[in-house]
């Protein structure tokens, strides 16, 4: 893992650092907090007389800040103290519909546009006052609706366009549906981030078995969306790759869209071999399923599905049912999002927690550094594949 020690933090920081977790992201910025106290406790020596760094090492980057609603439903951003000069990182999960407010006595769930309304109310709550903000939204708000076909809204393109209005100047997502939504804003920081290398070391970490080579590995795309996901993990480990297509009955139209007929395989034989299906996000999880059960009956070995956003909106009996009948081994998604205690208790689910990678692009970024390092982890991946392969293959003397 890349070590902050190992990278260059000569810069001045662009301004004190300030966290704030709109609600619904507390649980996932208190750690990301919690390494930034710890790195910077360990580097106080070195910059503890000098007048530029006064306010950079503290108990708790952290910024209180609350959004309080009316009993109409209605709601304003308030912060709870001084974010002048600040460099200000914002902190959404917008999937995290367990966050709940009460409307005339009911109680409601909060959706994607409810937490994208209370991260425009902290922001306006800042008042420009701040010396940079910057907003770490891990699953992009509307990336799904990305481009239009037809007589249809372009909501993401909207969204990123009303953050810079507002005066944000960066956005840090992560594994953007389609990554050319940037071209909305195009004079503005943008990046979206590859968890791939969480997904490989936790893989490793919990599957002490694996044969990574294109004899006994393979990386599936589930469809035509994943391809470039799944090229580039069968590149850096060395593997074969293949994928599905989704064929569609365009006569009918069933919910809005054009139902799936069958999942078609392009690629080699999936026999003997353990299999990887990656993509961005399991919402359904019907189609990782469907592409399972076609890769067992082509008489795959072990199929582990690793995903950056678990939604699993239809809940987990599919993926019971398919563990138990030995269709699915392991299931990988991260912590960028809201995770139920009933998911994290699954034997099957491997958690794969981003905390301490969000806390070093802070890091970076507030002391105005690179971060191509970060984006690319390929010398990362190679590391603990070599440290993988010397515990439980060792070479024969």
């Amino acid at each position: 893992m890349l070590r902050r020690s190992e990278r260059n933090l000569e810069n001045i920081p662009v301004g004190a650092l300030g966290l704030i977790t709109v609600p619904g992201c507390e649980e996932l910025g208190e750690k990301v907090n919690k390494y930034l106290v710890k790195w910077r406790k360990e580097s106080e020596h070195q910059y503890k007389d000098d007048v530029v760094f006064h306010g950079y090492v503290r108990e708790d980057y952290i910024i209180h800040s609350n959004v309080p609603r009316f009993g109409s439903g209605e709601a304003k951003g308030i912060i709870k103290e001084s974010v002048r000069g600040k460099d200000l990182y914002l902190m959404v999960d917008v999937l995290n519909y367990n966050v709940t407010y009460s409307l005339t006595g009911n109680i409601n769930h909060m959706s994607p546009d409810d937490h994208f309304q209370n991260l425009k109310r902290v922001i306006a709550a800042i008042g420009g006052k701040a010396r940079r903000i910057n907003v770490i939204m891990p699953f992009l708000y509307e990336s799904r609706q990305h481009k239009r076909n037809g007589r249809e809204s372009l909501d993401c393109a909207l969204a990123l366009q009303e953050l810079v209005r507002m005066g944000v100047d960066n956005i840090i997502t992560f594994d953007a549906h389609d990554p050319r939504v940037q071209n909305a804003i195009p004079l503005s920081g943008f990046e979206t981030v590859s968890p791939t290398y969480q997904f490989i070391k936790n893989l490793l970490a919990s599957v002490h078995d694996l044969q990574i080579d294109n004899e006994h590995m393979m990386a599936i795309s589930p469809d035509e969306g994943a391809t470039n996901r799944a090229i580039y993990l069968a590149n850096v480990l060395g593997l074969d790759m293949g994928m599905f297509y989704k064929r569609r009955d365009y006569t009918r139209i069933v919910k809005g869209r054009n139902p799936i007929v069958a999942h078609e395989f392009l690629g080699s034989s999936v026999e003997g071999k353990d299999v990887i299906i990656i993509d961005d996000m399991i919402s359904s999880g019907d189609s990782i399923l469907e592409v399972a059960k076609e890769l067992k009956r082509r008489k795959a070995k072990r199929i582990f599905a690793a995903a950056t956003f678990g939604l699993f909106t239809n809940g987990l009996d599919g993926f019971d049912q398919a563990y138990a009948d030995g269709i699915i081994s392991g299931v990988l998604t991260t912590n960028l999002i809201y995770q139920t205690p009933n998911l994290l208790s699954k034997p099957y689910y491997i958690n794969c927690d981003m905390s301490k990678y969000i806390a070093l692009i802070v890091d970076t970024l507030n002391h105005d550094g690179s971060i191509s390092s970060l984006l690319s982890p390929n010398e990362r991946i190679q590391h603990v594949l070599q440290n993988y392969k010397n515990s439980f293959f060792p070479a024969k003397p």
